[in-house]
């Protein structure tokens, strides 16, 4: 077991739950909670080593066997130091580190999500889950966007991580992936989305709403769209915008 706060596996963990630069410099990240790790194993992703605590539930004793059965290496860390290193209030008794990945970009390409420089961590996690709830190929990180590999990104994704390509691109190449698919952005002052032809192959564009648009994230739309709103609120949150275009989209091609 695991007793030192100086262990070399947990100095490595807090680093990578820190800044976006130490994980991108370790090219490593952090999946916490049975859920999580369950997901990543599943979907067959690289994982470098786990760590559990004694008091760790049936069904996370039967994934570190599953995980040491694959070869991984799995730890045994005092409650203590994991909660001492964990994000939630209480650390769930199992976490794992992983390395950077990504799932190829499916050709050819209908159905995908453009981040428009959004900055909170809970609004992109709940895109993400809500992207691989509706179907979406893949999802472009614009630069400008909140690290999707952030652990509040990731608890909030529910495990979409693992499930569909999220890919960071420099503006010149999320034009280039989208050249064959009309791009919609979301704005207050676009057509009513109800009123659009989501059927053929498209691209959702969504910012954050205390900003606006980005001028680069204008010019690359084809379209603006908007969700009308009769109740007084002035606007919805990224993840809520989101989340009903891309459902709109499912409704207007009848996939559900």
């Amino acid at each position: 077991m695991i007793t030192s706060a100086q262990n070399a596996k947990l100095k490595l963990v807090r680093s990578l739950m820190g800044r976006p630069k130490e994980r991108h410099a370790a090219r490593a990240f952090v999946a916490e909670g049975v859920r999580l790790v369950e997901e990543a194993f599943l979907a067959g992703w690289p994982i470098q080593f786990g760590l559990f605590t004694p008091g760790l539930n049936e069904r996370g004793l039967d994934l570190v066997k599953k995980l040491e059965s694959k070869g991984i290496e799995v730890e045994q860390v005092s409650d203590v130091l994991l909660n001492a290193i964990s994000e939630t209030e209480n650390s769930q008794g199992l976490l794992a580190v992983l390395d950077f990945s990504s799932l190829a970009m499916p050709e050819p390409l209908n159905f995908a999500l453009i981040t428009d420089s959004l900055r909170d961590p809970g609004n992109l996690g709940t895109l993400l889950r809500t992207a691989a709830a509706a179907g979406v190929q893949a999802v472009f990180l614009s630069p400008g966007t909140t690290d999707a590999f952030a652990p509040k990104v990731l608890r909030a994704g529910m495990g979409a991580h693992f499930q569909l390509p999220i890919l960071p691109f420099s503006w010149a190449e999320i034009g280039m992936a989208t050249r064959s698919l009309k791009v919609y952005l979301a704005d207050m002052q676009g057509d009513p989305c109800w009123q659009t032809d989501f059927n053929p192959p498209l691209a959702l564009m969504v910012g954050g709403e205390a900003e606006g648009a980005t001028e680069t994230a204008r010019k690359l739309a084809d379209g603006i769209v908007s969700i009308p709103m009769p109740g007084k609120a002035e606007s919805l949150n990224a993840g809520v915008a989101g989340a009903v275009l891309m459902f709109e989209v499912v409704r207007q091609r009848k996939l559900g």
